[in-house]
């Protein structure tokens, strides 16, 4: 069964400085959700103003998306943080974009963690808890976004918070349900075609389809294009008009989590 409605999610706000990354003004013309660095990963305090003043003009809901302390690597390098230190370093950064949001009249709606970080707490149940005790003891009104079938996603609903499981349209999965390491060949999809045939099969399965054509059966209402990768505007484009043409109603998050999905 298909979704009615659907979210499509991108991570932006990732310039630094004079240094750019990604084409966000036009991606906010395509997509319902902004997932902002928060500055440990990319971004800084004019950049997070200016993409949450961008998205709020766009009528994008706006999350934090917080990351391992990593400018050099961008966030993708596995770290080993002890919990406390890294509870605190999530709120430091929450706080900071909820600070700003509130700034422009805007309200944060969820988080989404970034990187190594994600990947990691998609595998280890303490470091999941961890995370998700940092965004329940700040705000546990916040959607945790979080990849569909990971230890993420389960230790928020344990803890409670309202969870919205995404899949990636330019990212492609293990027998496990897994994202491939970054470093194995074929895990980063980066052909507009490739990335539309993906999602269309994620619809038709209603859930995931591996590599090796495993189809694993799961609820998501959210679909992810990461906003740094180099056809990231013609991938959200074409993923958009692909669902639009199967008649899947593209919402804010909040509204997606509120109503029915694969």
């Amino acid at each position: 069964m298909k979704p009615r409605r659907i979210n499509l999610n991108v991570d932006l706000g990732e310039s630094f400085g004079a240094w750019q990354m990604g084409c966000d003004a036009e991606l906010l013309r395509v997509v319902g959700t902004a997932n902002i660095a928060c500055g440990f990963h990319a971004g800084d305090p004019l950049v997070m103003r200016r993409t949450v003043r961008d998205a709020l003009a766009a009528g994008v809901s706006v999350g934090a998306h917080p990351s391992f302390p990593d400018l050099q690597g961008f966030g993708r390098r596995a770290m080993h943080i002890p919990p406390a230190e890294l509870e605190a370093m999530l709120l430091y950064q929450i706080g900071a974009l909820a600070g700003i949001a509130q700034a422009e009249g805007a309200r944060l709606t969820h988080v989404k963690p970034h990187g190594a970080l994600s990947n990691m707490a998609c595998r280890d149940a303490a470091l999941a808890a961890c995370v998700v005790a940092a965004i329940g003891s700040f705000d546990r009104s916040l959607i945790l976004l979080a990849p569909a079938m990971s230890q993420l996603a389960i230790a928020g609903e344990d803890a409670g918070l309202a969870v919205a499981a995404e899949v990636f349209a330019d990212r492609a999965y293990d027998d496990g349900g897994q994202l491939l390491p970054r470093g194995q060949a074929g895990a980063v999809l980066d052909d507009v075609a490739e990335c539309v045939a993906q999602v269309e099969r994620m619809l038709e399965t209603g859930g995931l389809v591996s590599v090796s054509g495993r189809r694993i059966r799961t609820t998501f209402q959210s679909i992810c294009v990461h906003g740094d990768g180099p056809r990231a505007l013609a991938v959200a484009t074409a993923v958009r008009a692909a669902l639009e043409a199967l008649g899947v109603e593209l919402v804010p998050l909040p509204e997606a989590l509120a109503g029915a999905a694969v």
